[in-house]
């Protein structure tokens, strides 16, 4: 930390520190009331948190199962409960939690890359303000919730791995890559972090004839404790032996012409679980910085830096294209971790590339002295933190996509209602959701044939296809979702397609549902919870019971019992 205290103007910290503290404010402030991600937020992860920290299972063994999801889901498919976001939800209430770990996150993603740009970029001291505002367009970049510090983390890691690599490292730097397993991701980011570090040594000892056994050896101290850390995952994947659904993915379909359209809207427009937003500011200063090195007759340090970041920044969104082109349709299908794990993820270390590089294109563009360009430089910054702060949750959600409040969506008092109504103990019956996700009945103490899960036993998956199979049948699209990928274990309707959330202000409605009510009795369903109306309901074997709604809910409830 001698490094802040030496160089940084404390003036910009302290400004870009504010900065973060306001633009987590609103969930502070509104808390149930704030608007935030639905995908792969509201409508799977911060269900699990809340189901895992009531379900008694938070240390249950490798073998335990979740009784409320699916009559037994996987335990190591909710999370280790070594990880803090975890504890944080079993702490406090869900939007406490989730605004306590969005502050905790940007503030390391802060202080991560101001650290490593500071150290081993932009070592001069006139340009903090390059190296502060850079490292804060980074912090408020809208990283995946969930994901933590699987990609806000790579500055910090990055920092400490660059030291230790060049034998300059302290007691911090080895705290810093001993603590990030506890609040971060193996598999959704740092195996692809560490394979890259483990290439970096690879080519030292390839090129330079360095063996840098203590680099090395950080290297598989990271990686080990994230095994241990995840060692339920490490358990499923050596010694599992239940099937899961995820070895039937189908990914590679696309011909090189689609890979190559799949390459550039990856490059230009980013990814949505690694949103950058660096099309309209980012990218044309990186390539206005890119014509000035390849113009220049003699190349320095930086430059040679900035060539080698651009290339990497190509290389993974084409590595990223390339794992969905057909050449891998085969090996797919006979290697199941090829099929079942995501190489194409190696593009989430884009967000560290894209923002070091944008740091040094600024100071490569700063650094020629001249005043217009200089202004420049710093209103290319101001303009990207403005882009940055119009991505707020708030205003994206609230504003824009006018989705509903964290207190609409779960809607606690109308499902108390429907719990009430029915009147019996949740645990002895389960129900099923149709135009709504079933997190939000799970969320609310509901027992639930259906689910969204990234780990999902094989036979159940086959065994829930009977109860959608007329409604497949009528949808190539569907069969194709389920099929290939099958995460969403919906009652779908192909009236409704890949659609799960009709408001109460919807006039949708369902005319023909081909239900297998058998089915879905023999998995123990006993309710179906609909936010459209079901003309053909009794066809089903579906009783009309009666419909719930409620001034905070952003659902009109009509509840369906599942006729003996």
């Amino acid at each position: 930390m001698g490094i802040l205290r030496n160089y940084a103007d404390k003036k910009a910290i302290l400004l870009c520190v504010a900065a973060i503290l306001v633009f987590v404010s609103p969930l502070f402030l509104l808390g149930d009331h704030a608007h935030i991600r639905v995908h792969d937020n509201l409508d799977s992860n911060l269900a699990w948190y809340k189901v895992l920290a009531e379900s008694g299972q938070m240390f249950g063994n490798v073998h335990a199962v979740i009784p409320q999801i699916i009559g037994g889901l996987p335990r190591d498919a909710v999370g280790t409960e070594w990880t803090l976001i975890v504890w944080l939800h079993a702490w406090f209430p869900t939007m406490t939690a989730y605004a306590i770990s969005q502050l905790l996150t940007r503030l390391i993603a802060f202080l991560g890359m101001y650290l490593l740009l500071r150290t081993h970029v932009i070592r001069n001291v006139k340009a903090h303000w390059i190296t502060a505002l850079v490292s804060l367009a980074f912090a408020l970049t809208p990283f995946w919730p969930s994901g933590m510090l699987s990609t806000m983390g790579h500055p910090l890691a990055l920092w400490a791995f660059l030291s230790i690599r060049s034998k300059k490292a302290n007691w911090m730097h080895w705290t810093a890559i001993t603590l990030l397993p506890l609040y971060a991701s193996f598999v959704l980011g740092f195996f692809f972090f560490l394979a890259l570090m483990g290439i970096v040594w690879l080519v030292d000892l390839l090129r330079y004839r360095r063996l840098n056994l203590l680099f090395l050896a950080s290297i598989i101290w990271m990686t080990a404790i994230f095994l241990a850390t995840d060692y339920r995952l490490v358990y499923t994947m050596i010694a599992g032996s239940e099937t899961m659904h995820r070895v039937e993915f189908v990914s590679s379909r696309q011909d090189f012409a689609q890979t190559l359209r799949l390459f550039w809207k990856n490059f230009t427009l980013g990814h949505n679980h690694v949103m950058t937003l660096h099309t309209f500011v980012i990218l044309p200063v990186l390539t206005i910085a890119l014509l000035l090195v390849l113009f220049s007759r003699g190349r320095t340090r930086p430059m040679n830096i900035y060539l080698g970041l651009t290339g990497l920044n190509l290389l993974l969104s084409f590595w990223y294209a390339l794992w969905f082109n057909k050449i891998w349709r085969i090996p797919k299908e006979h290697v199941d971790i090829l099929s079942a794990f995501n190489f194409a993820r190696f593009h989430f270390l884009r967000p560290l590339v894209i923002y070091v590089s944008f740091g040094l294109a600024c100071y490569l563009l700063w650094r020629l002295g001249k005043r217009s360009i200089r202004v420049f430089v710093y209103a290319c910054l101001c303009l990207q933190l403005v882009v940055l702060a119009l991505s707020n949750e708030e205003i994206v959600y609230g504003l824009y996509k006018q989705t509903p409040s964290v207190e609409a969506f779960y809607a606690v008092d109308q499902f108390r209602e429907i719990r009430d109504y029915i009147g019996k103990s949740q645990d002895t019956y389960k129900v099923a959701s149709i135009g709504l996700h079933p997190a939000i009945a799970q969320y609310n103490g509901f027992y639930t044939v259906d689910t969204y899960n990234n780990i999902i036993p094989l036979t159940y998956k086959h065994q829930f296809r009977e109860v959608i199979a007329g409604e497949l049948a009528k949808s190539k699209n569907l069969t194709r979702y389920f099929d290939e990928w099958g995460s969403r274990l919906y009652i779908f309707s192909a009236e409704l397609g890949k659609h799960y959330d009709f408001r109460k202000d919807s006039d949708r409605s369902i005319q023909n549902l081909d239900l297998n009510a058998a089915a879905l009795r023999e998995l123990g369903g006993a309710f179906i919870l609909s936010s459209v109306w079901i003309e053909n309901a009794a066809e089903n074997d579906l009783h009309y019971e009666r419909s719930f709604d409620h001034a905070d809910s952003a659902w009109k409830v009509h509840l369906y019992r599942v006729q003996p």
